[in-house]
């Protein structure tokens, strides 16, 4: 997919003036399509010096030993973004016939019994963990730092009693506890460690520059984390591998992490490479549990529209935007930490952005960048694949537009399957045509010609015949059955309610 040059520049600004407002110390980002990485930077500083590490000054010189520059190979931690590597893992097992989404989950994890509100009987699907939907409360102040609990230590914490705010399977709550459990019900179904399982069937078949421990040395480059104090940005220490790594214990570049969201989105064009299917990847990216409107927070000085709709599928978030349809996306947060994924799923276009800071929020940074791309004049043309009318919907509005400008029974029931006469008799939509043409000053001729035609699906069509004083709208939809029959026909006036 094209995309000017001048484009590319206002993303690496959007994230320079980022690291200008002190945001983070350092940031990382990808831009990319289908064919992979087409653009990639970073800025600031990966890692403070110790002379600066206790100061409030800028964070981005060059001469500094951890400076980013233009550099998109060094190591963040991705926090929950690394949920979308968790549900493919569960994909992967179901498609191998060795689970069942539907099971419970004490299934595989024995002490997982969770209390139902109301004491209901309720067991918790692995499905309903997938989706943000197993009634869990939202918890991530408490999961970022339990990324190092032992799996001994997990089975005693359930087994000491959680709850449920909501009956299992009715409504969204975020969870990670949930994802933690999943977790362990990898484990539990493919006999491996999850880090090791997650590291062989995805990370090494990719080629991703990826792992769930944070790299001894200097190569290859990895990015520390700090928080705001109140004399300037505070090193925060590593924490990981434990049992909630399954919930955000990735450490990867932006770079590699744009091949793994390029990867998932290709499922929509069905490519068929790699270790999951077209089929599931496309699956992770549907929206399974609808989420309550987002409120835009008191802070935030330029909210971003609101989707339409917006939800969880298995490991990733879907909204449809009204302007571009469905987005693709995660977020992740964690001591020191921010990171975001976002792609277009009709065109795969899509970006990838890391800080070193707690609470950064380079969501809000990644979102104006896609937003920039997808309105960039080169790419908006390929945002959506053409819809083609099939040959049988044009032969078809052909003979409608025949049969507005003379109508006759006959010719109608060619071509009007049988609900069109029993929603609207012959005699009634004979006369309301009539009535069109006298609002537009009469028939231009007696052959009018198809105008400005459009459709939103092959098996539908709208022209517009042109009257002595005006224009007539016609619309069409095809039934779902083999040989062409329309099963609506509407004629009206141009800017009118449609009539007939």
């Amino acid at each position: 997919m094209p995309i000017a040059a001048e484009t590319v520049r206002a993303v690496e600004e959007l994230f320079d003036r980022r690291i200008q407002d002190e945001r983070a110390p350092g940031s990382a980002w990808a831009v990319f399509d289908h064919t992979g990485v087409i653009a990639a930077g970073g800025r600031g500083a990966a890692r403070l010096t110790e002379a600066r590490a206790g100061d409030a000054q800028r964070a981005d010189a060059a001469s500094d030993a951890g400076a980013l520059g233009s550099d998109a190979d060094v190591l963040f931690r991705v926090a929950s973004c690394t949920k979308s590597f968790t549900a493919a893992a569960l994909l992967l097992l179901r498609d191998r016939g060795a689970l069942d989404l539907d099971a419970p989950v004490r299934a595989f994890v024995p002490e997982f019994a969770p209390e139902v509100p109301g004491g209901l009987d309720a067991p918790v699907s692995v499905r309903m963990l997938m989706t943000m939907s197993g009634g869990l409360p939202t918890d991530d102040p408490w999961a970022d730092r339990e990324e190092s609990m032992t799996r001994d230590a997990f089975r005693r914490v359930l087994a000491g009693g959680i709850r449920c705010v909501t009956v299992p399977g009715t409504a969204y709550e975020y969870s990670n506890l949930g994802y933690a459990v999943l977790g362990q019900v990898v484990e539990a179904v493919s006999g491996d460690g999850y880090a090791d399982f997650v590291e062989r069937e995805f990370i090494a078949p990719l080629g991703l520059d990826a792992r769930f421990a944070a790299p001894t040395g200097d190569s290859p480059a990895v990015a520390i984390g700090y928080r705001r104090g109140p004399d300037g940005w505070i090193e925060l220490p590593f924490t990981g591998p434990g049992v909630f790594s399954a919930i955000g214990g990735v450490f990867t570049s932006a770079r590699s992490h744009a091949a793994w969201a390029g990867w998932l989105a290709s499922g929509w064009r069905g490519d068929e490479a790699g270790p999951l299917s077209a089929a599931s990847r496309r699956e992770l990216q549907q929206l399974h549990r609808v989420a309550p409107p987002r409120t835009p927070a008191p802070d935030d000085p330029m909210p971003m529209p609101a989707p339409l709709v917006h939800g969880y599928g298995y490991g990733l978030v879907v909204e449809h935007d009204a302007r571009f349809g469905p987005v693709v996306s995660h977020s992740g947060g964690y001591p020191g930490f921010s990171a975001h994924m976002r792609w277009h799923a009709a065109s795969g276009l899509g970006v990838v952005a890391f800080e070193n800071a707690t609470y950064a929020k380079v969501s809000r940074g990644a979102e104006a960048a896609l937003e920039r791309l997808l309105l960039d004049a080169d790419a908006v043309e390929s945002l959506r694949p053409p819809i083609v009318p099939w040959p049988e919907t044009l032969r078809v509005a052909d003979g409608l537009g025949r049969l507005a400008v003379e109508w006759s029974d006959a010719a109608a029931d060619e071509l009007l399957a049988t609900n069109v006469a029993l929603d609207l008799p012959y005699a009634e939509r004979r006369a309301a045509i009539e009535s069109a043409w006298a609002a537009v000053g009469g028939r231009a001729g007696e052959r009018a010609t198809a105008e400005d035609v459009t459709c939103d699906s092959p098996d539908h069509l709208v022209w517009f015949l042109r009257g002595a004083a005006g224009r007539l709208r016609l619309e069409t939809r095809l039934t779902p059955l083999v040989g062409g029959r329309a099963q609506t026909f509407t004629v009206g006036v141009e800017g009118a309610d449609p009539q007939g």
